[in-house]
């Protein structure tokens, strides 16, 4: 999962698929023409049609769409399809995570599945302040506890079994203050931004420091990413004959961080090819925003930034997680671009069946 800051789914048809569940239908205006020669994508002609849980005249989102509209039309700035590359943090940018990492009440919610099984852990830490209920207690360890915690429920199983714990935690867990599921703690107005860059020839990525396994479970039903489109920290994994049956196990050992510098090597390692769009929320993102718009070709830097205390939650500089406060300052030095959630999100989750 990212690091603890102490204090600190062809393109058209999935960007339709999201688009559907979303609201954001792509008509024949949004589609983008499929020809052998650059041709530019035609951009819904009704202002409201486009990102409709954006403000329509927020500075972000006219930045967002000037910039795709410089790199999809012939011209000097023109991005042909393949290099079209977006990527996106995951923890609050693509998902709420307040009050801790959603991963980090999954993790929890093993050791109490396994704690019969560990009555030692009723007097060890982190163990022990986790089945007491007292979370940033045994969040006070940072990353060693977190890690231990992690390899202490989750290594040695088997990745069908790995996937099958997420698949089923996400399927009923709640968030504490809203009571959704955890998945649908998404944020509508970024669904939406997913299937406008789809429809326009973007490929899609998570970079996350989350485990790479726990995201892959579910993010192509919730964001139309697929698994080879995330990217993130992992365990070490070998390759077993277990009765008679080839089988991927999980060990307990870090493979890799994929948080903070591990975002640029990450993308590097998995994707081959610079990314033209970032977008993060924290300090742990800045490193992929600096490599992304590090050189003179098109690129766009995004950060969001949490003000609304009333629909989600108000911090950035001070947060426990998710921390903003080197990358704000940056991001204002650079001119780089900064969503405020408060006032250029007309909406914040989607509607509630």
């Amino acid at each position: 999962m990212r690091t603890t800051h102490m204090q600190d789914f062809p393109a058209i048809a999935l960007a339709c698929a999201v688009a559907l569940a979303t609201g954001c239908v792509p008509t024949a205006a949004t589609t983008k023409m499929v020809t052998d020669q650059p041709a530019p994508v035609t951009i819904a002609t009704e202002a409201s049609k486009l990102l409709p849980s954006w403000d329509h005249d927020a500075k972000a989102r006219k930045a967002i769409v000037s910039f795709v509209e410089r790199v999809t039309k012939p011209g000097a700035d023109f991005v042909p399809e393949p290099q079209r590359i977006a990527v996106f943090d995951n923890d609050g940018t693509l998902w709420a995570e307040q009050p801790m990492y959603f991963q980090a009440f999954f993790m929890f919610d093993r050791i109490r599945a396994l704690a019969p099984r560990h009555p030692e852990w009723k007097h060890n830490e982190p163990f022990a302040s986790v089945l007491k209920g007292d979370t940033q207690a045994a969040l006070s360890g940072g990353d060693p506890a977190i890690i231990e915690m992690s390899m202490a429920t989750l290594a040695g199983t088997t990745v069908e079994e790995y996937d099958r714990f997420v698949t089923d935690w996400v399927g009923t867990a709640r968030h504490p203050k809203t009571g959704r599921l955890f998945t649908e703690m998404v944020y509508q107005p970024m669904l939406e931004l997913l299937a406008y860059l789809r429809a326009n020839g973007f490929k899609t990525f998570i970079v996350s420091g989350g485990g790479v396994e726990f995201m892959r479970s579910w993010t192509e039903k919730v964001y139309g990413i697929p698994p080879e489109q995330v990217i993130g920290s992992s365990i070490k994994t070998v390759f077993e004959m277990r009765g008679g049956k080839p089988t991927l196990v999980r060990l307990p050992e870090v493979g890799f961080v994929g948080d903070k510098a591990g975002k640029p090597v990450g993308i590097y390692q998995n994707i081959g090819r610079p990314p033209i769009i970032a977008f993060g929320n924290s300090d742990s993102d800045l490193q992929m925003l600096q490599f992304t718009c590090d050189g003179s070709r098109p690129r766009l830097c995004v950060y969001l930034r949490h003000t609304d205390a009333g629909r989600e939650w108000a911090y950035d500089r001070q947060s426990f997680f998710g921390r903003l406060d080197k990358g704000l300052d940056e991001a204002a030095e650079r001119g780089w671009t900064v969503v405020d959630m408060k006032s250029d999100w007309k909406t914040v989750f989607p509607a509630a069946d």
